[in-house]
């Protein structure tokens, strides 16, 4: 049988290494991209040269010989799935027995006069770090579009290069659709204080050209200001790579439409990754997550109903983890940017305003059901399991320095996070546990107490 995997990011990848642990079959990756798989989440420390990019490929040039596993350059631009044939742009064709969609993500556009210019993109691909390599020989003033994620690592990359950054963000407060409000002022402050000229309350309008009509010269904002620059950076976010796949069989919605198997429409396709959109997601998760350890859970899932084995989908616990330029950010559970009403909230935050905690847990019950860390590691592992057996509050308190990850030689915060919990509340709660491997496989080991 011949499997057939479009894109060699993180979901095609692991699939095509769990299908040959799985199988005998015969597997061909096509990327148009790179030759070689590479860490996407990489390519700002490659612009930054903290790395190479052969530093950013898991693993090494010879490993898909070894493991029979055919790499194909290229681009496809049509899926027959009554043939099972894909086409290229070059008019190469390969068949399949078996086909599955890992094309990713792209990055957003919303029809801003200008956003074709020479000099405007996102960044998302390798192809977009080669661009902006190119556009920052001369540059004097970057405009970024968008509070996001890849919006404040495009502002540290050009940040390091001493390049000025405006940062056009619409919300009154940085990514407060998804962090709380402490947090989200805690990054905002963070961007001012390097030095990068952030406007909030503050949308792209248009992007004018220079004389030619050919490279961006200047955007202009809702508020009618305009800003000289020489390069734009579209971060408002990504959507699914699908366009390829338009007037084909597979049934698409935002993205390529997929049951708990990540079977679509048609018998032998398959999509996993960024491109996938859930018909029934779990509760509270989205239909589409870009995010990198949901397509690594998606590409080992899949591989095992490719190979004949039933294997529903389970994204398990939310969690997330990021960096704004020094703070590093991790999100467990049920963090939204308001506070449910069926939910409390412990929030600490240092003096020196660039480390928190928050722990929220429900109100009738008393068990956690997420924890927000800034600037602050907290163990996936332990914190999963708290949540996930709907553990006390206090339980949690008690024990918390068990999550610690941080360093050793790292102070800890923990005594006053319980100190704070126990001054809100009258308690005297006080902590039976402190960081230590040796303690954290036990707890991971013992039950929790009812």
């Amino acid at each position: 049988m011949h499997i057939v995997i479009i894109g060699n990011g993180i979901a095609g990848i692991t699939a095509a290494r769990h299908i040959r642990k799985l199988s005998d079959h015969r597997i061909t990756v096509i990327s148009g991209e790179t030759d070689h798989f590479f860490s996407r989440t990489a390519l700002m420390y490659i612009y930054m040269g903290h790395m190479r990019f052969e530093d950013t490929k898991p693993y090494e040039d010879w490993f898909w010989e070894k493991n029979r596993i055919e790499l194909v350059n290229g681009w496809v631009v049509k899926v027959d799935t009554k043939t099972k044939k894909l086409h290229f742009d070059d008019n190469r064709e390969i068949t399949y027995d078996k086909l599955l969609i890992a094309s990713g993500s792209k990055s957003n556009k919303f029809n801003w006069p200008g956003q074709d210019l020479d000099g405007v993109q996102g960044l998302y691909s390798f192809q977009d770090l080669e661009a902006m390599e190119h556009y920052s020989e001369g540059l004097k003033r970057a405009v970024i579009v968008g509070g996001g994620l890849i919006g404040i690592e495009m502002a540290e990359m050009f940040h390091t290069r001493h390049i000025p950054v405006t940062f056009l963000v619409r919300e009154s407060s940085f990514w407060n659709v998804v962090l709380p409000p402490e947090e989200s002022q805690m990054v905002t402050r963070h961007i001012l204080e390097h030095g990068i000229d952030l406007r909030l309350d503050t949308e792209l309008k248009e992007i004018w050209g220079d004389k030619a009509g050919r490279r961006a010269k200047m955007v202009v904002t809702n508020k009618s200001e305009k800003i000289n620059c020489g390069f734009v950076g579209l971060t408002a976010g990504v959507s699914p790579n699908i366009d390829f796949l338009h007037f084909g069989e597979i049934e698409l919605g935002k993205g390529v439409l997929v049951n708990e198997f990540l079977e679509t429409n048609i018998p032998d396709v398959y999509a996993a990754g960024d491109c996938v959109q859930l018909r029934n997601p779990k509760p509270g998760r989205r239909p589409t997550e870009a995010v990198w350890y949901v397509g690594r859970m998606m590409g080992e899932t899949v591989a095992y109903n490719i190979c004949g084995e039933k294997v529903a989908y389970d994204p398990g616990i939310w969690f997330n983890s990021a960096k704004f330029f020094d703070i590093e950010y991790q999100v467990y559970g049920d963090i939204k940017p308001e506070l449910p009403e069926n939910q409390s909230t412990l929030y600490w935050e240092h003096p020196g305003g660039r480390m928190s905690v928050r722990i929220n847990w429900d109100k009738s019950s008393g068990a956690v059901v997420g924890f927000n860390l800034m600037g602050v590691r907290y163990r996936q592992e332990v914190c999963e399991k708290w949540i996930r057996q709907d553990v006390h509050i206090e339980e949690v308190l008690q024990n918390l320095g068990l999550a610690n990850f941080d360093p050793e030689f790292y102070k800890e915060y923990e005594q006053e996070v319980v100190a704070l919990y126990n001054q809100q509340t009258g308690k005297s709660l006080a902590l039976r546990q402190r960081r230590g491997l040796t303690n954290v496989l036990k707890f991971l080991k013992a039950a929790i107490p009812s």
